[in-house]
């Protein structure tokens, strides 16, 4: 199983609802996301997909998050689910899937780091 991985970032503020401690008040981050594209099969230039693709696509998600209150947005909003680092993994990942043009390969999973050293994967079952 070959697996194809891109990094990409954005700049975002945030808080969580309901939340006791300090990511109740209004933040941001300087978020990390990493996203894996796995297959068995290369095509005959040996390339699983290309690297270019995938990132066109990430940036395509990533604009309507960058430069945003992350709460404000339509998925995240009063009604919509918290915006920690595990929904924005999900997320992301859902909206790759839609515009991924995949074929015989598949979004393996999506890492949005918050910090260099904190993290959260969404992958499916």
């Amino acid at each position: 199983m070959f697996q194809v991985c891109v990094q990409a970032h954005f700049d975002a503020a945030h808080f969580i609802r309901n939340y006791n401690g300090k990511c109740a008040n209004l933040h941001g981050h300087r978020w990390t996301v990493v996203v894996c594209v796995e297959g068995k099969q290369l095509d005959h230039l040996g390339l699983l997909i290309d690297f270019s693709e995938i990132k066109q696509t990430i940036q395509k998600t990533l604009t309507s998050l960058d430069h945003n209150v992350i709460n404000d947005l339509p998925y995240f909003g009063p009604k919509g689910v918290n915006p920690t680092a595990e929904h924005l993994a999900q997320f992301v990942f859902m909206e790759l899937k839609k515009d991924l043009l995949l074929n015989e390969k598949r979004l393996a999973w999506v890492k949005v780091y918050e910090s260099p050293d904190a993290w959260a994967i969404f992958k499916e079952d």
